[in-house]
């Protein structure tokens, strides 16, 4: 019968009659044959469907062999044995070779013929080793697809225990090496087809045999995780997602982040190949696992690798909204990944230049499905363009292509950002970058002590919320320059925009440190700011000289820049804007005044007079009051008094020679100049006309002021009184006696201080160390001062010394020395003409020494925003509080005359943000903190204060641009400033993923060791130790970043 079927299938008949012929002999099978006679024709059957040459010919193979397995069941038994189903598997069948799909469908055909006898069961033992051999050697998708058709059919045939963790382990790499080049839909199908034949027989192995899904995942992080630059694992790994439980998600990510053994390549190949997922069309949740992934990482602080792969991606799932089928998860994708890269705008804005072809491009097809999806794009776009503002070039063209969807709210767009970074955030901000987890809740930057280096960083703490300076510092076009100006403009840029909880200063420090200051010992903040305001003036003037001389070889920041900042702060601050004026310096604009001096002789009633500029005023403490009377009876007669001992650092006026500054000497003041200087106040001579005639009775003058007592009874001077100590008229004489020009010799002479031009910011230090004559050694001044938050300066603007001179008539007594120094002037009729105009300011920021000594101890400061909006107040108050005439009160600055609106602000400030400044830590504080620190506190003393002035509505007013300055807060930074903060913030998050890892392989050893003190700086001497008090700000060190 075989032959005769071997020649028919061969022969050149019809077709018709070649099939019924095989009719009529697969209706034979139901006779007897010998064995020999099945076996030949099982052995023919099996050539015809594995080599038969045409699809007739292997029909007729199938057909002939399944009728007479069936009815020769024995025979065919004996045939389809193990010896020739291992010879079909590992050597082929003739020329066919043992890989080809048709050895697997043969097989497969024989086990369903067979099921039913006894030997099938030594099959499946043979094939449970053999499909794991075959799937070892990478089968292409259509043989393995065949494979899981014959393993789903018969599980029997499927490894068990060891060997099933290993087959799905194989198999999943198998599937990792698919490929499928064709482009054709109908090939792409197919190929899609049998990788879900694939990942359907895993999904079932997993669910029999549970032990085998985490080394089967395990399996796939190493392929998608692989750096071999040679091999690309397929994106067919895709449908393998669909297939895990969703609720494993938090127990994979987690085990997988903390393992040890992955490093960050590999878990940046892995993110990178998940996210190429997407574009798989019929894995579900891609997404989800994604996110979750994202989200893991984040959680650990590994944003290096979050950064690498948003920028490497982002573009890539953008261009997958394109597609339907994946459009979902690719928005879902999307939308995470620029949420969370909120520390700068590269990420969104490599996709910004597609986004207007994208909705043009869905608008017009109209699709409910698509207006729905770019509402959802919308809704992000407006909150990247919220978050990243200041691009209106970038963003006009995507306003308009979205402008007939609906905006989210303000609200709405910060709780979704809030929601969506990788660590919690505060405010965004106008120029761009946003603050992460490492800014405090203040959302401010503290700055980190680099060996006691508090004075500086407490100095530039105030220097920096001095609001209207920080603008004009930030909106200097200073490209190219390295200026110290530049570096100032460079600290405030990282002060604002930087990530980190406290930023290192260090370029700055060594540019700015004053060459007699000591590396790592501690210094006078004061004159470190003296040093530091006198070399930023200094440098500009220098800049603007090299400009002038050398206009087309400029450097680039000694152009245009420096001058038109200094126009904009004579607009802002509502000068003329004279040529006078718009050649002054940054400096001069923010913290210059003018000091007029003025010297009359005793002897000859001459007077000089000089005319200063200055950047502070340094105010000596008033000496203890004496039991002792003191009368006079002539100028000659008058005690040895000295020179209160200010010493005060000025921008040298132009016209002037350069002033000679001694360190050794700025910030101290003699014991025995104050000592000397005694009896309550100091007896003045007060005579200000050149060569008048004064009476020699009438040259007495008594100053006494009252101050407000501590119920103890000890005397608590306030700033305004050592302010009007400092303006008080003074006598020369004995040691101090000044020298006549007129007289030819040293006279006696009576010397005042005016006050003609006043700063935006004034800077007041209160010289609290003092030199030690007899035990030579410098000692702090540990008073207690009242601070008011509303000074009023009095400044004479307009009124010339003679003028002066003739609105007063000096009558002298000194038989009472408790008498009030009002009691003593008697005003004339004129004398309100030139009353000084009282100009109000607001306090800005203390600076406080905390310690004994000028050598030790430690700095911080208190500080808050304070612009030129705030209310004005300009009067030449009358007022009863003082114990002043009102002439006397508009000459010293009286402070009670505003003594009920300093109430209302002050009631009002305690609401208000005050900030305090403790190198690397800033905390929310409040004004009474600030008033009480020395009662709570005894070592810790305000020492430098900035008062910030009061413009008039016409002036300072953050809220005109018309003034320049600017609508939002800070002005945009210049893009090489950006670019360095944007750099450094990548840098941080590297380090905090540093951190991370470096706790969490020393979470089993011993605790850090940390200083429950709080100071960063070194112990004594000269250092913020212990010995430097309180502070109000005493922290531990425990999570604080080291850079």
């Amino acid at each position: 019968m075989d032959k005769i079927l071997e020649g028919l299938v061969s022969s050149s008949h019809p077709l018709p009659l070649k099939r019924m012929i095989v009719r009529k002999v697969v209706e034979s099978a139901e006779h007897w044959l010998d064995g020999a006679q099945c076996e030949a024709m099982f052995d023919l059957t099996t050539r015809l469907i594995l080599e038969g040459p045409d699809p007739f010919q292997r029909q007729v193979g199938h057909q002939v062999l399944e009728a007479y397995a069936r009815y020769h069941r024995p025979e065919f038994e004996s045939f389809f044995n193990k010896t020739f189903v291992l010879g079909l598997l590992q050597q082929g069948y003739h020329s066919l070779d043992r890989k080809d799909v048709a050895i697997l469908d043969y097989i497969h055909n024989g086990l369903k013929l067979i099921m039913s006898c006894p030997s099938v069961l030594d099959l499946f033992s043979l094939l449970q080793v053999e499909v794991l051999r075959l799937v070892c050697e990478r089968p292409e998708p259509q043989l393995c697809a065949r494979l899981s058709d014959l393993l789903t059919d018969f599980v029997q045939c499927v490894p068990k225990g060891k060997l099933a963790i290993t087959f799905c382990q194989q198999l999943v790499r198998t599937i990792g090496h698919f490929q499928c080049v064709s482009t054709q839909e109908k090939e792409l199908r197919e190929y899609v087809s049998q990788v879900t034949k694939v990942s359907n027989l895993l999904q079932n192995i997993w669910k029999a045999e549970p032990s085998t899904l985490l080394p089967s995942l395990q399996e796939v992080f190493a392929s998608i995780s692989s750096t071999d630059a040679s091999f690309e694992p397929s994106v067919a790994l895709a449908s393998l997602v669909q297939h895990i439980p969703l609720q494993m998600i938090t127990v994979l990510i987690r085990s997988l982040i903390a393992d040890p053994n992955v490093k960050d390549a590999s878990m940046t190949q892995a993110l990178c190949r998940m996210i190429d997922w997407l574009s798989w069309p019929l894995a579900q949740h891609v997404d989800t696992w994604v996110i979750a992934l994202l989200k893991g990482l984040a959680a650990v602080q590994k944003f290096t690798i979050l950064i690498d792969v948003t920028l490497l991606k982002i573009e890539l799932v953008f261009n997958r909204l394109w597609f339907p089928l994946v459009r979902p998860g690719a928005l879902a994708v999307l939308s995470h990944m620029l949420l969370s890269f909120q520390h700068s705008p590269e990420a969104f804005h490599l996709i910004v230049p597609h986004v207007v072809n994208l909705v043009h491009s869905f608008r017009s097809d109209g699709l409910p499905s698509s207006t729905a999806f770019l509402v959802q794009v919308t809704e992000l776009v407006h909150c990247m363009m919220y978050h990243y503002s200041g691009f209106p070039d970038l963003y006009e063209p995507i306003l308009e292509a979205v402008k007939d969807f609906p905006k989210p709210s303000e609200e709405k767009i910060k709780l979704i950002l809030n929601q969506s970074a990788w660590t919690s955030q505060s405010n965004a901000l106008a120029s761009c970058l946003s603050r992460l987890s490492g800014k405090s809740e203040t959302g401010k930057t503290g700055l980190i002590n680099l060996g006691n280096t508090c004075y500086m960083n407490s100095v530039l703490q105030a220097l920096f919320m001095a609001t209207d300076f920080r603008r004009q510092v930030l909106s200097l076009n200073l490209n190219g320059c390295n200026s110290l100006m530049k570096k100032l403009q460079h600290l405030f840029a990282f002060l604002a925009h930087t990530q980190r909880e406290a930023y290192a200063p260090r370029i700055f420090f060594e540019a700015s440190r004053p060459p007699w200051f000591t590396p790592r010992s501690q210094q006078d903040c004061s004159e470190y700011l003296r040093f530091l305001l006198d070399r930023l003036h200094e440098e500009e003037k220098i800049l603007r000289v090299q400009s002038s001389h050398e206009p087309s070889e400029g450097p680039g920041c000694a152009d245009t820049s420096l001058q038109e900042v200094a126009s904009k702060a004579a607009a802002a601050t509502g000068s003329p804007g004279t040529s006078a004026d718009e050649e002054k310096t940054l400096v001069e604009r923010m913290f210059g005044g003018k000091l007029r001096t003025h010297v009359c002789c005793l002897n000859c009633r001459s007077t000089s007079q000089k005319l200063e500029a200055f950047t502070d005023l340094s105010l000596a403490f008033r000496p203890a009051p004496s039991v002792e009377d003191v009368s006079f009876q002539n100028p000659a007669s008058l005690p040895s008094a000295q020179d209160d001992g200010l010493m005060q650092t000025s921008v040298a006026d132009p016209e002037e020679e350069p002033i000679v500054y001694n360190p050794a000497t700025a910030a101290f003041v003699c014991d025995s100049i104050v000592n000397e200087r005694v009896v309550g106040s100091p007896p003045v001579e007060f005579h200000c006309a050149e060569n008048n005639s004064i009476p020699s009775e009438s040259a007495k003058i008594l100053i006494s002021k009252d101050v407000p007592q501590n119920p103890g009874g000890e005397a608590t001077p306030s700033v305004t009184d050592l302010l009007n100590y400092f303006l008080a008229p003074e006598i020369l004489t004995g040691d101090n006696q000044y020298y006549c020009e007129n007289c030819a010799s040293l006279q006696n002479a009576e010397k005042t201080m005016q006050i003609t031009e006043e700063p935006e910011y004034l800077i007041l230090t209160l010289l609290r160390f003092s030199y030690d004559q007899k035990y030579h050694v410098r000692r702090k001044i540990l008073d207690n001062v009242s601070l008011p938050l509303v000074l009023e300066l009095p400044v004479r603007r307009t009124a010339s010394f003679s003028s002066l001179a003739e609105s007063w008539s000096v009558d002298v007594d000194f038989t009472d020395i408790n008498e009030n120094l009002a009691k003593k002037l008697k005003p004339s009729a004129t004398e309100e003409a030139f009353c000084p105009t009282l100009v109000p300011y607001l306090l800005s920021s203390v600076v406080v020494h905390s310690g004994v000594s000028s050598e030790s101890g430690h700095y911080y400061s208190y500080a808050r925003n304070i612009t030129g909006t705030e209310s004005s107040y300009q009067m030449c108050p009358e007022s009863e509080h003082l114990a002043l005439a009102p002439s006397q009160s508009c000459l010293l600055g009286g402070e009670s005359s505003s003594a009920v609106i300093e109430q209302d602000l002050e009631n009002k400030e305690m609401s208000q943000e005050w900030f305090l400044f403790n190198d690397s830590r800033v905390t929310f504080t409040s004004f009474q903190s600030v008033q009480k620190i020395t009662s709570r506190f005894p070592k810790d003393t305000a020492y430098v204060l900035l008062y910030k002035k009061q413009n008039s509505a016409n002036g300072l007013c953050s809220d005109n641009p018309a003034n320049g300055v600017w609508v939002n807060g800070d002005p945009p930074l210049q893009k090489e400033l950006m670019d360095a903060i944007t750099k450094d913030n990548k840098l941080y998050l590297q380090e905090q993923e540093l951190n991370a890892r470096a706790r969490a392989l020393q979470a089993a050893s011993a605790s850090c060791s940390f200083r429950p003190n709080g100071f960063d700086d070194n112990d004594p001497p000269g250092s913020c130790g212990p010995t430097g008090g309180g502070g109000g700000g005493g922290f531990n060190t425990v999570g604080r970043l080291v850079f």
